[in-house]
C-alpha cells in the first residue's frame, strides 16, 4: 500500500533537521496548521498528513472497523512513521489527535520522542472528580443531532468550537472543513472522539511533553489541561492568550512560537 498516497502526505522544511509530525483534529484536514508552518518549517522538518476519511487522503481505504477506535487513526501515524522511517519525532496533536499521538507513541516506541497536545481532551464527559466539559446527556444530545443533520450540525456547532465570534470568517472555515467531510465518515470519527475515555493511557506518557490550552475553550476547559499536565510528570503546561479551540487558526503566532520554545528548550 503507498502510505504517502493513502495518507496525503506532504513533506516541508529543513531536510536536514528534526521532525514535526503534525495531526489534524475531528472534521479537519492537515490544511488547518497551515499558518503555523511556516514558522516551524524554518527551524524543523514537518511532515503533514491526512487520516483516512479526512481531507486529501485516500477514501476508498477507509472502514468503520478500524477507524471506530483511536487505535486506528494510532496506527495511521505509525504506518507514515514508518513509511518515512522517522525516529524520535515530535508528535504535534490538535484536539483528539493529541490522544492518537499517546497511543502511537506506546504502539512504536523509538518513532515519537516529543508530545505537544494542543488543546487536549483525554474525556470529554464529567466524571466524579473530573470535568470534561460535558454531561453524557450533553453528549448523547450533540452525536443525535450529527447523525440526524451533519450539515447543520456543522454549521450551528463549528462556531462554538472556533469561538471567536467576533472574526466569524474563523468560524465559517472551520464549518467548511466540517461540512467536506462525508457524513458517515463524520459520524463514526465523532463517537469515537466524543465517547472514548483514554485517561488511563496518559499515565504510559514517559516522553517530553507540551500542553497547550487556552484562556477560554467551550470544548476542552482549563480544567482539562490541568489534568492532562497532571497526569503527565514530565509536561509543560502553558496557557495561549487565545480563545476557542482552535489556536493554530486564531491565534498562529502564537502556537508556533510556543511550540518553538518547548523544541527549543530541549536541545
Amino acid at each position: 500500500m503507498d502510505i504517502r498516497r493513502r495518507n496525503n502526505v506532504k513533506v516541508t522544511g529543513r531536510g536536514d533537521a528534526p521532525v514535526l509530525l503534525l495531526a489534524h483534529g475531528f472534521g479537519c484536514d492537515q490544511n488547518m496548521w497551515r499558518l503555523v508552518v511556516p514558522a516551524l518549517a524554518e527551524r524543523y522538518r514537518v511532515v503533514l498528513f491526512d487520516y483516512v476519511g479526512s481531507g486529501g487522503s485516500d477514501l476508498s481505504a477507509w472502514s468503520e472497523e478500524r477507524y471506530a477506535s483511536l487505535h486506528g487513526y494510532a496506527a495511521d501515524v505509525v504506518d507514515v512513521c514508518e513509511e518515512l522511517d522517522l525516529r524520535r519525532a515530535v508528535f504535534v496533536g490538535h484536539s483528539v489527535s493529541a490522544m492518537v499521538g499517546v497511543l502511537a507513541a506506546q504502539a512504536a516506541p523509538g518513532r515519537i520522542g516529543a508530545l505537544v497536545m494542543v488543546t487536549p481532551s483525554p474525556c470529554y464527559i464529567d466524571d466524579e472528580g473530573y470535568r470534561g466539559g460535558f454531561s453524557t446527556a450533553d453528549i448523547d444530545e450533540l452525536l443525535d443531532s450529527l447523525e440526524a443533520n451533519y450539515l447543520g450540525w456543522s454549521s450551528a456547532m463549528a462556531p462554538v468550537i472556533m469561538g471567536n465570534p467576533e472574526r466569524p470568517e474563523l468560524g465559517r472555515e472551520l464549518t467548511n472543513s466540517f461540512c467536506a467531510t462525508d457524513p458517515d465518515i463524520a459520524r463514526v470519527f465523532a463517537r469515537t472522539t466524543f465517547l472514548t475515555d483514554s485517561r488511563e493511557d496518559l499515565k504510559s506518557v514517559s516522553v517530553p511533553t507540551l500542553v497547550l490550552e487556552c484562556e477560554q475553550d467551550a470544548i476542552a476547559p482549563r480544567e482539562v489541561g490541568a489534568y492532562v499536565h497532571a497526569a503527565i510528570p514530565s509536561s509543560r503546561l502553558v496557557t495561549l492568550a487565545a480563545t476557542g479551540h482552535c489556536p493554530q487558526l486564531s491565534a498562529p503566532e502564537a502556537t508556533a512560537e510556543a511550540i518553538l520554545d518547548f523544541l527549543e528548550s530541549r536541545r
